[in-house]
């Protein structure tokens, strides 16, 4: 079957995996209101991503930041493309792949944001930070380093896994329509090159206003690119 030729199933609207995800992810919005009303506890901050240096890092919460969400907005758009491009792809891959898929391009996306972050403000901070000890301006090195690390904002949200399905559907179903806003007829393989330049734009010109890591998204689908390449090499079968 060729993935260009290939017209996604409608057979199945809401398949196994995605259903699932949408629900638990409905769940985790959920309860993060009901605990931060009821128990004054924000569980952004317990369950989203911090840097791994940060007092507040737990590993688990390498999985559960995908879950999580900052706003209303926020978890509808990105469960309306879950559903929008995750159904058609695991119409096609089947349940395993798919979400053998989804958690990594996750993770990916995790990891291209902290690295981006890494050499953009951590380095120059920590360079900053030894500069003035050498200067005799701060004695504790290490608390003012782990005061920064404990400083840097956790990473929230099913965006970067999100991404790496819009890509996948861009390279399953390149030529399947999108309405973009729901008006504009898009080719999929078009509208993906262009999501990927406004997010790298966005990324490079970082403006103080933005709060969105844009570098998690292109990891998101820098990891699906390359997850689907090796899948499609090696020829595996689920």
């Amino acid at each position: 079957m060729s993935y260009n030729n290939y017209r996604p199933s409608r057979l199945n609207l809401l398949p196994e995996v995605v259903k699932n995800l949408l629900i638990i992810n409905g769940i985790f919005f959920l309860v993060t209101i009901v605990v931060g009303n009821r128990f004054n506890t924000d569980l952004t901050q317990v369950l989203g991503l911090h840097y791994p240096l940060s007092e507040s890092f737990k590993p688990y919460q390498i999985i559960t930041y995908m879950f999580m969400h900052g706003s209303v907005t926020h978890i509808i758009m990105n469960m309306f493309a879950l559903w929008m491009f995750g159904t058609s792809i695991e119409n096609y891959w089947g349940g395993k792949r798919f979400l053998i898929y989804y958690i990594i391009t996750g993770l990916g996306a995790a990891l291209v944001h902290y690295l981006v972050l890494y050499f953009t403000e951590v380095l120059p901070m920590i360079n900053k930070i030894e500069s003035y000890h050498a200067l005799g301006a701060i004695t504790d090195i290490d608390a003012y380093k782990t005061t920064f690390y404990n400083s840097l904002p956790p990473v929230v949200g099913a965006s970067g896994a999100v991404f790496g399905l819009l890509l996948a559907f861009g390279m399953l179903f390149p030529e399947q329509i999108i309405y973009l806003y729901f008006a504009i007829p898009i080719k999929a393989k078009y509208f993906v090159i262009l999501y990927g330049l406004i997010e790298l734009f966005t990324g490079i010109y970082n403006s103080s206003a933005d709060n969105v890591a844009h570098f998690a998204h292109l990891g998101g689908m820098l990891f699906g690119f390359g997850l689907i390449k090796y899948w499609k090499q090696k020829g595996h079968r689920f």
